[in-house]
This record gives C-alpha cells, sequence and structure tokens, in this order.
C-alpha cells in the first residue's frame, strides 16, 4: 500500500514536468571550452570518446529530460554503435532485460522480474528508445545483496560464494575507495544501514565504524561492477558508444566508477556530465562546479522534483 500511494504520488510530478520543459529550464558549461554550450555539442565531442558518463540527481526532472534527449542525440549521430549502461539495474537481471529489449516478455513481467526502482517511469523513455531502435542496455549495478554482504563482512566474505554468484559482481579483490573519494564516502552522514538501491542518497548511506556497516567497502563494488560492466560489454563490442547513466556521486570529480573504469578498460576515452540543481539559476557561479565534471548540467530548481528526498 505504501509504495502504492508513492507511485500515485510520482505520477503527476513527472507528467507535469515533463509537459512544461525546454531549453529555459536548464544551462549546460563546457570546463575546458569555459563558455555555455548546447547538447548537440557533447554529442559531437563524443566522436572522440568512447564513454559518456551522465551523473544524475535521481529525482531530477530536468535531468532526466536531458537523459533521453542525450540518448537520442547520440544515436542520430552513431546509431546502432551506441549502447546504453545503467546503475539502476544489477547484472542478476540482464536475461530479464534483453529478453524485454527483444520483445519476448510483456514490460510487466519486465517491471517485476527486473526490480526496478519505484521512479523507472524516469528511466522508461530510454529503456523504450532502446527498444524501438534495437539498442543494446547493459545491467551494470551489482545486486544490492553483494553489497551489503560485503559491508558486512569484507571481501573476504564474497570470495566464499558460489562461482555462480560471482557473475554478479567486479572480481574480488576489487580496488576500494581513496583519497579525496574516500574522504567523501567517510564524510557522509552516518545512519543505520537502509535497503535503499539509490546509492546517491546520503541519508540512506550506511555507518561505519567497529562492528558497524563499512561503507567504503561496500559502496566501491558498486563502483567497481559498473566500471567492470562497461568493460566486460566494451570487450564484445569495441566500435560501440556507450552512454553510463548513474547516480553523480558515482562519477563526479572523476571519482568511484568513472575512476574504476580505468583499470577495467585502460585504453577508454571518458567524458563525464556532472548535474545539479541552483537557487541561483539561471545566473550561475560556473568555478564553484567546474571540477565535478567535463561538462555541467545546471537545472531550474523551481520545476517539480518527479518525487520527494
Amino acid at each position: 500500500m505504501k509504495k502504492l500511494l508513492f507511485l500515485a504520488f510520482l505520477a503527476p510530478l513527472s507528467v507535469t514536468a515533463q509537459d512544461k520543459l525546454s531549453e529555459s529550464n536548464y544551462r549546460i558549461y563546457s570546463v575546458k571550452q569555459a563558455k555555455e554550450v548546447t547538447l548537440n555539442d557533447i554529442a559531437e565531442e563524443m566522436k572522440n570518446y568512447d564513454i559518456l558518463f551522465f551523473g544524475e540527481e535521481h529525482n531530477d526532472s530536468v535531468t532526466h529530460y536531458l537523459e533521453k534527449t542525450m540518448f537520442e542525440l547520440l544515436y542520430s549521430k552513431f546509431g546502432s554503435s551506441l549502447a546504453l549502461s545503467m546503475e539502476m539495474f544489477e547484472r542478476d537481471v540482464q536475461p530479464v532485460m534483453d529478453e524485454y529489449l527483444k520483445g519476448f516478455i510483456k514490460e510487466k513481467h519486465f517491471t517485476k522480474d527486473a526490480r526496478v526502482w519505484s521512479n523507472y517511469r524516469d528511466y522508461k523513455p530510454m529503456i523504450e528508445f532502446a527498444k524501438e531502435k534495437k539498442l543494446d542496455v547493459v545491467c551494470a549495478n551489482a545486486p544490492s545483496r553483494y553489497t551489503n554482504l560485503a559491508g558486512r563482512k569484507g571481501q573476504a566474505a564474497l570470495m566464499e560464494l558460489p562461482d555462480a554468484s560471482k557473475a554478479f559482481f567486479a572480481p574480488v579483490p576489487y580496488d576500494t575507495a581513496e583519497g579525496g573519494y574516500y574522504e567523501k564516502l567517510t564524510g557522509l552522514p552516518q545512519h543505520a544501514p537502509g535497503t535503499t538501491t539509490d546509492t546517491a542518497k546520503t541519508k540512506a548511506m550506511p555507518m561505519m565504524g567497529m562492528g558497524g556497516f563499512n561503507l567504503v567497502v561496500a559502496q566501491s563494488l558498486w563502483d567497481a561492477t559498473m566500471a567492470y560492466s562497461i568493460a566486460e560489454y566494451r570487450k564484445e563490442n569495441k566500435k560501440k558508444k556507450i552512454m553510463q547513466v548513474n547516480g553523480k556521486f558515482h562519477s563526479d570529480e572523476g571519482y568511484a566508477a568513472a575512476n574504476q573504469i580505468k583499470k577495467y578498460s585502460p585504453k577508454a576515452k571518458r567524458l563525464i556530465i556532472s548535474t545539479s540543481s541552483d537557487e541561483a539559476f539561471p545566473k550561475i557561479d560556473w568555478n564553484s562546479y567546474k571540477g565535478d565534471g567535463d561538462y555541467i548540467i545546471i537545472t531550474d530548481p523551481k520545476v517539480p522534483r518527479t518525487y520527494k528526498d
């Protein structure tokens, strides 16, 4: 019942926001060029890159609109040499994704068996576009049962799992957060372990400390697995461009999954988009954001969110 009430609340926000969106609701800044640019400029630059990390705030209506628009723009330039990779789907549901994209199963079975997020309606347009154009979608994330295990008992516990289970996350041992990313993780508000699959929500982050949940080990498995999933796909599809959609925490400042990709696919060239909302919109101090990515997108905070945090 609680989930149904949540979805009922979600629907009108999404429709209202999508109906009113336009170029007036966002600004895009190129850090390299030190000027405002367009989505098409990013798509053009992807001719020289392999992976586009699109870092989002999960409930930002404008960002979801831009993700779909970017995906369509990339398709207009690269056609079938394009794939989508997503944090929102876990590796063990890849067969379900493939079955749906190829038209074997109904949407109601797909959404149930793929364990879609509660705000799946925000990502559905990209999935449907991929289905229509016969594009691959990579289910990139590690199932939460394994990140929870890693956080509780460490990487050694992952090594003891059956071989079939190990196919669903990055090979162990995997690199854990260090430097600036470690500081970001350990500086998050501390709370009891949650059950959310939304890894970008700081208020749901588990606690650190003796006898507690090790967030660094758990979060690093998410990051490593997303990077590993992209790299594994690239091995079989060397000429394809990949658009990776994830919470901005997983790619901002070149950290997390955006950093882990260097290990698993060292020759891959990446671009990073970081999105945020700013109460000063449309007057934006770009200098305060330029360390977050190659392109910064600031959205209008007045546009209704698709759900409340």
